[in-house]
């Protein structure tokens, strides 16, 4: 089936059935209605990829740059192609629906999601949304734009109460989603988890029915975000359609029926919601893919990847190069050192990781691009919080990994049946959605042996823990005991017991047997009540570590550093630092990379750092360092996107998408970015990210819109006029330099200066538009954006948008502080007030 006539099908539902459309039939699919040939439609995570139906053991995929990586290209095009890219990932996992993009503001540089989000400016956001929805759709593919709205921190995100002023609310927390609603109309959207003012978004009526559905006349479906249904009634009245996941932890079909049938919700308003849910499936099989379709790796494709790394390469900031030390020539003698030289930095944590076709990692990416394994290398400083995955080097008879066999008993028990027996490769699973066949009362056993041999001889620490139980052997001795005596931990996701780390010695060359006993989250010895952790069957994480002292790694990282004439020093965070499900404690590098970067400077000042995290970091060390590049968690061609721009064979054309403090103190959310007692203030109001630092004139180590090349642009000649409903710009930028490159012309407007009534931004993004020059080449640009998009402000006593009149200004430049704005002007000659988009 491909098509059916809505109101026809509505028609022939059955009570029941409308009942089980209003929640998902399980992790990802709607509920299909088998009688009337209604297949189950699929939806997948996410943001930077398309993981398909599987936390484990999931089918490979496509992973994109991270969110602010995307946001840092500043091109509409590019990440429209980039959507289109993700609906044809989509179709190879047999996905109707992608849940993405994410489009939040980040308020601060604390946010674990804040790597998903693309932006701290709402009109940012707002353009590289609508690109993204545009391309997926195009793609005969939904997009799910999330999370409507303000949810923009992890504490306490279920319960937390954002309470935020109805103009900030408008201005800058709805905005994206209004762009991407006027521009680009997304399928769906998903409810947040969060309070807004007092009501949690999922029921509440003013922001669903009010001014999703009445105000911008959107007529698409609205899903809950996983486990962020919280009432029946309450949320059906809202304008909620779907509750996610399956089986429903709040619309128990029997409870609805039940409420139908007392008359306590009416037949009509559940008539309302399963229509939006069929016309959500009347979309989704236009498409064309069938329902429990087949998962494949076949957009693995030289074509992917060359987009892919096209991408990331866009993606990369170069924020300092002094002296001109950057573009590295191939002669050049180089070491790379840092923990994020050799491990991959693809993605974050949370909903946005997934099992990428490939990683690439900056140390290879350089090597293969010099053609030579002699490259220096030291590591410098250990980072990894849950340390190495030990499924990556071990092995058995069976091949690469962990050969697991998972049964329904446990080791002692008199009689066990094998339900499954496969090969493993990664100690790091998550079973919420792996329930074997066979296993009684959703109870199962997993054994995992592997043989390890390492390479230096030392001592190896041993890092495990779980939802369920677990015993780790080494040559049959018990190292860690997670069983009998747990302690609770915690998790970005879910609950786990608290991890438990054992050291071995360890002889070069000798092979050592490890063998795991897990018991599935069923056998949880502690309480939790965390809704994620019920579901499915746990997870496990085991990793492991040579021990090596700061000290000693921080001599080797120096004396690699004398011995080089440049070095590539690559810090940053990891998926164990931003994440899904918790806030980062610090804007800090994590563990000793502060005084690793410091001793490397002085060992050798010819030092260039590449920072790869997914939010801004401290750097208290940058008036020392005459090169640095923000690379981001740039997706499966980090690593040779990063080689890409380091020698020059791509000119970095990224912009920042957010505020570089100078320290966390700095930012505007800094007293107000945690629950106090369930509550977040929004207390920067309408001035978040770098207009509370202009208004403030708070200096910023790095400002919002700023991004260096390797050749350099003159901006001039710039016309302002207002044609028809729209401000119209056009401005000549020429190459100035000696190589092809691109460049951002950004355009800001200035508020009248006899604006009273309420205190605004010294200026507002209002549009941008990205060129590719080649040397002393010229092109005219154009931004275009409806006037009253320009000047508005929301008035709260009129409860309309007010474009005032009187004369704005308008500045045009390449970034928020550009040293040569070029100025123009417009003229409204009377007030307006408009609702709607």
């Amino acid at each position: 089936m491909t098509d059916f006539n809505v109101e026809e099908t509505l028609a022939q539902l059955t009570l029941k059935e409308k009942v089980a459309l209003l929640s998902l039939k399980d992790f990802w699919h709607l509920t299909p209605i088998e009688r009337l040939n209604i297949p189950a439609i699929r939806l997948s995570d996410g943001p930077n990829g398309v993981r398909g139906t599987k936390f484990f053991k999931s089918v490979p995929s496509a992973c994109f740059s991270c969110g602010t990586g995307l946001g840092s290209t500043w091109d509409t095009e590019l990440l429209e192609e980039a959507g289109h890219l993700m609906s044809v990932e989509a179709r190879h996992k047999g996905a109707h629906a992608i849940l993405g993009p994410t489009c939040n503001i980040q308020r601060g540089p604390l946010g674990g999601r804040g790597f998903e989000s693309f932006s701290e400016d709402q009109y940012l956001s707002g353009m590289a949304s609508a690109a993204i929805v545009n391309g997926i759709q195009k793609g005969g593919v939904a997009a799910t734009i999330k999370h409507f709205v303000c949810n923009d921190l992890e504490d306490e995100r279920n319960s937390i109460n954002s309470i935020v002023s109805e103009r900030a609310l408008r201005e800058v927390y709805l905005m994206p989603f209004q762009l991407a609603t006027k521009y680009a109309n997304p399928k769906s959207f998903m409810t947040a988890y969060n309070k807004v003012n007092g009501t949690h978004v999922s029921q509440s009526k003013q922001l669903l029915d009010g001014i999703l559905r009445g105000e911008w006349g959107w007529d698409g479906m609205i899903m809950s975000d996983w486990f962020g249904c919280y009432s029946i009634e309450q949320s059906i009245e809202a304008g909620l359609d779907l509750e996610c996941p399956g089986s429903p932890l709040i619309r128990k079909h029997d409870s609805l029926i039940h409420q139908i049938l007392a008359r306590e919700i009416p037949m009509p308003m559940i008539d309302e919601r399963v229509t939006n849910i069929l016309k959500f499936i009347k979309f989704a099989l236009q498409s064309g893919i069938p329902g429990d379709a087949p998962e494949d790796t076949k957009n693995n494709t030289p074509e992917t990847s060359a987009f892919l790394r096209k991408l990331a390469d866009e993606a990369i900031v170069l924020l300092k190069n002094e002296g001109g030390l950057l573009p590295l020539k191939k002669e050049d003698k180089i070491a790379v050192i840092g923990p994020g030289a050799k491990a991959p930095r693809t993605f974050g944590g949370g909903s946005a990781s997934l099992n990428p076709y490939y990683q690439t990692n900056v140390l290879d990416a350089i090597k293969k691009h010099l053609g030579t394994d002699d490259v220096a290398y030291a590591l410098g400083s250990e980072v990894e919080l849950a340390l190495y995955d030990v499924g990556k080097v071990v092995s058995t008879e069976k091949g690469a990994g962990f050969h697991v066999q998972v049964y329904n008993a446990p080791v002692d028990a008199k009689e066990r049946t094998l339900l499954d027996d496969m090969t493993v490769e990664s100690s790091k699973f998550v079973l919420f959605d792996y329930m074997p066949k066979g296993a009684k009362d959703q109870l199962f056993y997993l054994d995992m042996e592997g043989d390890f041999t390492p390479d230096v001889t030392g001592d190896y620490a041993f890092q495990e823990s779980c939802l369920g139980t677990a015993l780790v052997y080494v040559d049959g001795e018990l190292l860690i005991d997670d069983k009998t005596n747990q302690v609770l931990g915690t998790a970005a996701i879910g609950a786990s017991s608290k991890a438990q780390t054992k050291t071995v010695h360890m002889e070069a060359g000798k092979t050592y047997k490890i063998r795991v006993e897990f018991g599935c989250g069923k056998t949880f010895t502690l309480t939790t009540y965390d809704l994620t952790s019920s579901n499915g069957g746990g997870f496990f994480a085991m990793g492991y570590n040579l021990q090596r002292s700061d000290d000693d790694l921080l001599k080797e990282a120096i004396e690699t550093a004398k011995s080089a004439e440049k070095v590539v020093l690559c810090i940053g965070t990891s998926y164990d630092y931003e994440s899904e499900g918790f806030d980062r404690k610090s804007m800090d590098l994590p563990g000793n990379q502060e005084k690793l970067i410091t001793e490397v400077l002085k060992a050798n000042k010819n030092t260039i750092i590449v920072n790869q995290s997914g939010t801004p970091v401290t750097l208290p060390f940058i008036d020392s360092t005459p090169a640095f590049v923000q690379a981001w968690f740039n997706g499966m061609e980090s690593g040779n996107a990063i080689a890409d721009v380091l020698y020059g064979a791509v000119n970095p054309s990224g912009k920042l998408p957010l505020t570089y403090p100078r320290k966390l103190e700095d930012n505007p959310a800094f007293l107000t970015f945690k629950s106090n007692n369930g509550h977040v203030i929004y207390g920067e109001d309408v001035f978040t990210g770098w207009k509370f630092y202009e208004k403030t004139q708070v200096s910023p180590l790095f400002p919002f819109g700023f991004g260096l090349s390797y050749t350099t642009f003159e901006f001039s000649e710039l016309d302002v006029k207002l044609v028809d409903e729209n401000l119209v710009a056009t401005v000549k930028i020429t190459n100035t330099g000696s190589v092809a490159g691109k460049e951002v012309a950004q355009l800001y407007v200035v508020p009248p200066k006899t604006t009273t009534a309420v205190e605004r931004p010294l200026k507002e993004l209002k549009g941008f538009a990205k060129v590719a020059l080649e040397p002393k080449e010229s092109k005219t640009v154009t931004v275009e954006v409806p006037y009253k998009y320009a000047a508005s402000y929301y008035d709260v006593d009129a409860a309309k948008w007010h474009a005032e009149a009187g004369e704005y200004g308008v500045l045009v430049g390449n970034s928020s502080a550009s040293e040569k704005f070029l100025e123009g002007k417009f003229t409204l000659k009377k007030d307006e007030f408009w609702s709607g988009l």
